[in-house]
Formats: C-alpha cells, sequence, structure tokens
C-alpha cells in the first residue's frame, strides 16, 4: 500500500488528458486535487474524430449541455458505420446503433427472420433496423418513445480538438489546474520506483501521488520511465500508418461514418459541421507514404484544407495500463485501428474503470491486477471484433486481403465465428463492448450465412410470422415521414 492519493497528476493535454481530468475533478474532486501538466508546442495526433454511444453518458456526467457541445465541437450525429468494399469489392454494409426488428424472450429477432427467409422471404436485416433507415436517408432526430422500439441510438462525429478545448475550459472553471510546460525529468521514489514528481524545463517541480499519463505513443511516465512493455498484435492486424487530411464539407451531411476498403489499407471519412475529416489507414508493405498520401487525396471528393500528415503506429498494448503509481490512458496505453471508432471509448472506459477502483488509503496491488486484468480483456475483445471485418472477406485483389482470409486468429475469435456459422447463435463476453447486434451485422454484412437457427423460431406457424415481421417492418418505417433531415435538425437544435 502507498499513501493516501491527496493529488493526481495528468501528463499531457489533448482528448486524453482533458476528459480524464474534468471526470476526475467532477466526480472526486472533494477528495483530491487535479493538476495537468502540457506544452502547447506539442500538437496531439488526432486521429479520431468519430466516437460510439457511450460518449453521450460521459458528457451527461459532466453535466455538458448536448447542443452546447454541438456548436463547440462543430459536431455531427453518428447513426454507425458503412462498410464499403469489404465483403467484396462490389458490396457494401451498414454496421449500426440500431437493433434489428424486436427480440422475443429467448431467442434473438434475426432467428425468427432466417426461419422466414428459409421460407422465401426477401428482406434483410437491415430493412427492420431504424438507425439504418434514417441513415440512408439523411434523417435524424431524438425520439422519446414509450415503445423500445422505436429507439434512435446515436453519437457523434467532433473535431477532437475542439473537444479538448471545450472539456479544459469546462475542467478549468471547476478547478482543475493547468500547467505550461514540457517535462525535462521524471523523478522517482528510489525504494518503490514510484513517480514522485515532473521537472519541468523551466526548473518547477510537480509533485503528486497519482500520475496519469497521456503523453501519447511515447508513454513517457508508462514506457520511458516505468518501461512496461508493449504487446505487438501486428500479425493480426498489419495495418502501421495513418495519413490524414481535412477536406471541405458537403452540401449535405450524412449521419454515418464511411470506410472504405481498399487494396492495402481502409479510408475513412467524417462529415463535421465544418469540414470532412479524411484519413486512409494503411500497411507499409503494400503502400509507401507517398501512394497513400496520393490514393487519399484522389478519393476524398472535395478540396483538401492542409498537407496530408502521415503517422505511424504499431497495434497493440501496453503489458501493464497500470504500473506502479502511473496510469495509462489514451494513446500512452496501447493503439487499435480507429475501425470502429473505439479510440475515444478506450479513454473513457479507462477513466471510468479508475473511478471504479480509485484507491482511498493508498494503491493495493489486488487494485492494480484487477485493473489491468480488465484492460487486457477489454483490449482483446475490441481487438477480436476488428480482425473479424479483415479475416472474413472474399477480396481476391490484392495480397494483404488473401493473407488476411488466411492467417490464423485468435481461439476467441475463431470459436465466436464457428458458433454463427453452424447455429445462428451469438453470444456476448461479459462486458463486451459490442453486443449480439454488432457482431451479428458485420458477421451477415461480410458474408458468413448461418446454417441454422434457433428451434423457437418454429413455434409460431408461417402465417403468423410472416404478419409478425410486416408489422415490425412498418412500426420501424413509420416515423421515417415525420423526421427532419440531418442538416436539418443539426440547424434547429444548435440554436437551442
Amino acid at each position: 500500500m502507498t499513501n493516501k492519493i491527496k493529488k493526481v497528476v495528468v501528463l499531457g493535454g489533448g482528448t486524453a488528458g482533458w476528459m480524464s481530468a474534468s471526470l476526475i475533478k467532477k466526480l472526486m474532486g472533494k477528495s483530491v486535487d487535479v493538476e495537468l501538466v502540457e506544452s502547447e508546442n506539442i500538437a496531439s495526433v488526432g486521429v479520431g474524430e468519430a466516437t460510439i454511444p457511450p460518449i453521450r453518458l460521459f458528457n451527461s456526467v459532466l453535466g455538458i449541455n448536448e447542443a452546447e457541445f454541438l456548436r463547440e465541437t462543430n459536431a455531427t450525429i453518428k447513426l454507425g458505420i458503412k462498410f464499403e468494399n469489404w465483403k467484396n469489392t462490389e458490396e457494401s454494409y451498414f454496421h449500426t446503433f440500431g437493433a434489428a426488428g424486436k427480440s422475443l424472450p429467448f431467442c434473438h429477432f434475426h432467428h425468427y427472420l432466417k426461419r422466414a427467409q428459409d421460407a422465401g422471404l426477401k428482406d434483410n436485416l437491415w430493412d427492420y433496423d431504424l438507425n439504418y433507415l434514417c441513415a440512408t436517408q439523411g434523417k435524424f432526430a431524438q425520439i422519446k418513445s414509450k415503445d423500445p422500439i422505436i429507439d434512435i441510438p446515436y453519437a457523434f462525429h467532433f473535431d477532437a480538438g475542439l473537444y479538448a478545448q471545450f472539456l479544459r475550459k469546462f475542467s478549468e472553471k471547476i478547478g482543475v489546474k493547468r500547467i505550461e510546460g514540457m517535462v525535462e525529468n521524471v523523478e522517482q521514489c528510489q525504494k518503490t520506483g514510484n513517480v514522485k514528481s515532473l521537472v519541468l524545463k523551466n526548473g518547477e517541480v510537480i509533485k503528486g501521488d497519482l500520475f496519469i499519463d497521456c503523453s501519447g505513443f511515447r508513454g513517457l511516465l508508462i514506457q520511458q520511465t516505468l518501461n512496461t512493455g508493449y504487446e505487438d498484435w501486428g500479425h493480426w492486424l498489419p495495418c502501421d500508418r495513418a495519413v490524414a487530411v481535412p477536406s471541405k464539407r458537403f452540401a449535405e451531411t450524412v449521419p454515418y461514418t464511411r470506410s472504405i476498403a481498399h487494396a492495402g489499407g481502409w479510408q475513412w471519412r467524417i462529415p463535421l459541421q465544418h469540414r470532412n475529416g479524411n484519413g486512409l489507414v494503411y500497411s507499409s508493405k503494400h503502400y509507401s507514404d507517398e501512394q497513400a498520401k496520393a490514393l487519399l487525396l484522389a478519393n476524398i471528393e472535395s478540396e483538401p484544407l492542409a498537407e496530408p500528415r502521415v503517422i505511424k503506429f504499431t497495434t497493440g498494448r501496453r503489458r501493464k495500463q497500470w504500473h506502479k503509481n502511473v496510469i495509462a490512458i489514451g494513446l500512452s496505453s496501447g493503439f487499435l485501428e480507429p475501425l470502429e471508432s473505439t479510440s475515444i471509448h478506450l479513454i473513457q472506459s479507462a477513466i471510468v474503470r479508475l473511478i471504479h477502483m480509485f484507491p482511498q488509503k493508498g494503491i493495493s496491488t489486488a487494485q492494480v491486477d484487477e485493473y489491468n486484468r480488465q484492460s487486457r480483456v477489454e483490449y482483446e475483445q475490441i481487438r477480436d471484433f476488428i480482425i473479424l471485418h479483415y479475416h472474413v472477406n472474399q477480396r481476391d485483389d490484392s495480397q494483404l486481403w488473401r493473407d488476411l482470409r488466411e492467417m490464423d486468429i485468435p481461439e476467441s475469435l475463431a470459436e465466436k465465428i464457428k458458433l454463427f456459422k453452424e447455429t445462428g447463435k451469438i453470444f456476448r463476453e461479459q462486458n463486451d463492448l459490442f453486443n449480439e447486434g454488432s457482431w451479428l451485422q458485420v458477421m451477415l454484412g461480410q458474408g458468413i450465412e448461418p446454417e441454422d437457427y434457433h428451434p423457437l423460431a418454429n413455434d409460431m406457424p408461417l402465417e403468423q410470422l410472416n404478419s409478425m415481421l410486416a408489422k415490425i417492418k412498418a412500426i420501424k418505417h413509420e416515423p421515417l415521414t415525420k423526421l427532419p433531415s440531418h442538416d436539418e435538425y443539426l440547424t434547429n437544435f444548435c440554436r437551442l
């Protein structure tokens, strides 16, 4: 056990630093002081501008007004992701935040749909998904309904730099102390190895009891000081570069992210109120940096607003994300490419995990071990979900896709694919970020057709089953005529 935690020092600003500082101060400000050390001279990587629905809970806990947030960060609504050319070079599909259809006790909706399809029904899963219907028609509004079948779960696209600035203003208002400076030396306790203080270049010494490392890929505290090591997952996820460039916004703002697969990687397109965010994640074995830049610029479809910049990374995770009195959050803790918009969520979940396990009388080994166990499981579950997109493909246009299809995959993922293919069943692992509906959409979208369905789907006569499906489909389609366009919603809501 260490001494009682009275002061938390966050090293690094950006999204990770200010999310960490704001939530800790908001929830624990009566018992701990929070200081954040950053330098305006260090630019954040900022590759991720798309989020998933839990970000709304994070903002809500802070007490942030959503209309103000949308205005200040130039945010738009995200209903899901459109995956183009992932299964093959001709087809696309959506992974939305919505739930298709309506499940009955003990049997998920897709089993009933599978039985009806086997009997001749031509509908697909997305015909029953309100998020998909809204996304493809460019519509959105918050729907308040007592019937859970009428629900539109959503997240945001936002400017990560503006979000960090927004949280900085919020954090300083509630008492976070910001210190400008660059770290020149890290002082450790000779007996325990714990970090005692940060020595800045101007000579100022910043002491603390608990340090949060948000210093990005370099991991100044967790790696350069404590040398925790890194688990490299490049053999499963071989993309190791990204090139990013902003461009002019389109006249119409779609409420979804686009993910477009290419021969040597994939391209993202994220619509914001003031511009588009664009990038290409790629394998340096298949594209040179110059080839990647040229490919991205040829496919952004609007005028670039800056020079493309290349970001190098190694997919994987720190072997220990909490070691001694240092917790790594953000890029210092690991990196999973932003295919499913998990980068900002991993920041959020790490902070929430720390809040749950925050030491009262001092850091205990049991707390640290459990934090690291949960972090490892979370990273591995997201890793498997991302590998699924790559591994299950029918592309034959490049060596990258052939290698990905033929590679050995984690046993945990192989078992999940086998179970779904043979039985149509999907079981969510405990605390898995992605629910059954997410796994279902990607498996079907990538071309896995289940050979069977749950026997409970046979319990109702086929005529009754088709009637039930028709009613659910009508309920899902009914709100569309009343919803405004995405841009109309943003214009009207942001005025509030």
